[in-house]
């Protein structure tokens, strides 16, 4: 029996019908010997089977399944059939998001939701691994556990490494091959997240390797992360490990790679990672097998999912990218479903399908006028029309953030070499629109026996240099690593807070003033984790994240106003990265090269080694 087995309250709330269960009533509609429940009546049915446009076309809907798509469903009208007329539109199948994290958006998976069914994604494979993280396999449950909840697919990636790299990053828990072997008995988990210990998959790690074989013997999926621009021998032992997709390129030369060796190539456009308009070309200008691409999102915050869309908003940059519109829709619905082995269940508009259909005025512009989600309506014009219900989160998922004393300035000072005037830094550079970062090496400033930024809070402009501070949050240590990081532009005397920093999740401090870095890291604990900005002593914005440091089960609405809010006061302390939170987020992710910080230290990820802050004075 499973150590964690699903409430019954869950699967009250989890309303999917197998096919099983359906196929006598399916069949019935179909035959015409008895009314479906919905029919949605003369539709250009686009079919991602055989890539056509239908006109003409009826889908007749039976216990939340397709019963059939035919010229005429008159036939499956009864006295008791709800009757939509699509008037022409384009009926589409529900967008899927084949990589993404929940928790950055902010939101609990209810809120998650709620956000996205309006712009038409009705399956998401999420890796939860953030949440890993800061409360181990408990946390892992309970986001699997909502998920069920939810009136669209959530489907749970178990996640595969927390820690990230072993030795050079210390989490709140740790995931083993046994919490593996367990998750893949839970009836929401389709198979393993991405496995981001690429250099572990390339020695042959035994812990590693008995992760990947548990999915692989529970017949599930093996999500990639190879953040490395190296395709030689390493990249082959890699792929021989049984990673079957990856979502980590960059260029055209990496989309081919991976899908030359076997691979599914996932191609992200996030908040802040651009990575479709590189990649596509080996599609639209090399002419490889669209069917081994997928578009996935990875990352996206609340402001994203408010204001601009989630997968319609992938598959309008795709298109606007070059690749023809029913190629890019393919690649959001049944490239996905097929990956992850649930061709028959989810990704198009055929018979035993679950009812996922989205029907839109035009396939270029991708107006997402109405949603249905097994079978009913929940969305139409941009209002979500159903419950998203909330998990009862325990007190154990909050009050997460342990400093173990106040901060003070003193715990941000850097230290410079007895008798130097200037301190050679290696420097942590920032890189707009891309998850890598640039290793630099940059003379700073001393100043009484410290090394200083080089603005020091006085405004110097767009190259300045300024402290970051990776604080542990976890277990109360009061550690605090200190470095420095380029590229944010930051003015004044300001600093900016988050416990969102992936993957340890411990406390990012990005500032040019040691007491405002206090301030702020101070306030994060007082309110049990978010993001906050402070400058000159006053705080500009705060975005309250109280379960697991990491979300709020606010509406997402209210949470992206508050992001908002944030993201104008990084603005107003003179950064204009685009979305440069998510890039504050990631600079403690120690397997994405060049440079990061962790709680052990700074990491040089192109050898996967700790490295000294301050070069040896020559």
């Amino acid at each position: 029996m499973p150590k964690y087995p699903v409430s019954t309250y869950v699967m009250e709330h989890n309303t999917v019908k197998t096919w099983a269960e359906c196929a006598p009533r399916l069949i019935a509609v179909a035959a015409g010997r008895a009314p479906a429940d919905l029919v949605i009546r003369k539709g250009q049915w686009v079919n991602v089977h055989s890539r056509e446009i239908l006109p003409d076309h009826d889908i007749a809907i039976v216990e939340g399944r397709i019963a059939c798509v035919v010229p005429d469903a008159s036939y499956c009208i009864g006295e008791g059939t709800q009757v939509v007329e699509a008037d022409g539109r384009f009926m589409i199948p529900g967008l899927c998001d084949a990589h993404m994290h929940i928790e950055s958006g902010m939101l609990t998976p209810a809120e998650f939701v709620r956000a996205i069914i309006p712009h038409g994604t009705t399956s998401i494979f999420t890796d939860p691994h953030e949440i890993a993280n800061v409360l181990g396999l408990d946390g892992v449950r309970y986001m699997h556990d909502e998920a069920l909840m939810q009136p669209i697919n959530v489907l749970t990636q178990m996640p595969s490494c927390a820690p990230s790299a072993p030795g050079l990053e210390t989490t709140g828990h740790e995931i083993s091959p046994e919490d593996v072997a367990e998750a893949m008995t839970w009836p929401g988990i389709v198979g393993l997240g991405e496995m981001m210990n690429f250099p572990g998959v390339a020695a042959a790690d035994p812990k590693m390797l008995a992760e990947i074989a548990a999915t692989q013997a529970a017949g599930k999926t093996v999500g990639g992360h190879y953040a490395s621009p190296d395709l030689g021998p390493d990249f082959a032992a890699y792929v021989a490990g049984g990673p079957a997709d990856d979502h980590e390129g960059t260029c055209e030369a990496d989309a081919i790679a991976r899908v030359r060796q076997g691979m599914r190539s996932m191609m992200r456009l996030g908040s802040a990672w651009y990575d479709v308009e590189s990649q596509i070309t080996a599609v639209t200008k090399k002419g490889l097998d669209p069917r081994n691409f997928i578009l996935c999102t990875d990352d996206s915050h609340s402001g994203t999912l408010v204001n601009d869309g989630h997968m319609n908003r992938v598959v309008r940059h795709a298109i606007a990218c070059g690749c023809d519109p029913l190629v890019a829709l393919q690649m959001a619905t049944i490239n996905t479903a097929t990956h992850f082995g649930m061709e028959r269940d989810l990704g198009s508009l055929t018979p035993g399908r679950r009812a996922d259909v989205i029907l839109t005025s035009d396939l270029v512009t991708l107006p997402i006028e109405q949603v249905f989600a097994r079978g009913r309506v929940v969305a139409e014009h941009g209002e979500c029309l159903v419950e998203c219900p909330h998990y009862d989160w325990p007190d154990s998922a909050r009050g997460t953030v342990h400093l173990g004393h106040p901060l003070t300035d003193e715990d941000f000072e850097i230290k410079a070499p007895e008798g130097a005037n200037t301190a050679r830094a290696n420097v942590i550079g920032v890189i707009e629109n891309q998850a890598p970062t640039k290793a630099l090496q940059v003379d700073l400033p001393v100043r009484n026996g410290l090394v200083e930024g080089t603005n020091a809070g006085e405004g110097k402009g767009p190259d300045e240099v300024c402290q970051i501070a990776l604080v542990e949050r976890h277990r109360g240590t009061g550690g605090v690593v200190n470095g420095f990081v380029s590229g944010f532009g930051y003015t004044g005397r300001m600093a900016m807070a988050s416990t969102v920093a992936h993957d340890s999740h411990h406390m990012i401090v990005v500032g040019t003033d040691r007491a405002q870095m206090a301030l702020a890291a101070n306030r994060l604990a007082s309110v049990g984790g978010g993001v906050t900005v402070f400058r000159d002593g006053a705080e500009l914005a705060l975005v309250e994240l109280p379960i697991a440091g990491l979300m709020s089960d606010a509406p997402a609405r209210e949470v992206a106003q508050k992001a908002e809010r944030m993201m104008q006061a990084m603005r107003d302390c003179g950064c204009d990265l685009n979305n440069a939170y998510m890039q504050h987020s990631l600079l403690a992710l120690v397997v994405i090269p060049e440079l990061r910080i962790s709680d052990l230290g700074l990491v040089d990820v192109r050898k996967f080694e700790k490295i000294d802050l301050l070069e040896p004075q020559t």
